[in-house]
């Protein structure tokens, strides 16, 4: 007899669980498609902010975020937005935590916030370009 593979050898959640949790993940996430389509339409409802730092930044980030690195996330660096801007961070990829960073430096803050899903690398694999600073 075949042991369940690892994969399998932990069940599935019952559905109810598993729909919780997913629905739940969109408000906690976003991802690069649809942030790319937000800032098509020309008006945005949120911050994207790239927090991987200003060199960074400089060499290639998303059209239209603004350069936070997440170690300099306070409220004085906030205070021009209203209070319930949401906040959309990204860093570099999937192998990268300053998004998550990013995002727990917001939440203590009690702001908005959201992690774009991906960072740079995803942006990238779905095609769309990098600004960079002239």
């Amino acid at each position: 007899m075949s042991l369940p593979s690892a994969v399998a050898a932990v069940p599935a959640a019952p559905s109810a669980a598993a729909l919780a949790h997913f629905e739940a993940s969109f408000t906690f996430e976003t991802d690069c498609w649809d942030v790319h389509e937000a800032l098509a339409g020309g008006a945005p409802d949120f911050v994207l902010l790239d927090v991987r730092g200003t060199e960074k930044y400089a060499g290639g980030h998303v059209p239209g975020a603004h350069d936070l690195a997440h170690g300099k996330i306070v409220a004085g660096k906030l205070a021009q937005y209203p209070a319930d801007t949401l906040f959309v961070v990204y860093c570099a990829g999937p192998h990268c935590n300053g998004a998550a960073r990013a995002a727990v430096r917001l939440a203590r803050l009690g702001r908005p916030v959201k992690l774009m899903t991906g960072g740079v690398t995803g942006w990238l694999d779905e095609g769309f370009a990098l600004a960079q600073l002239p």
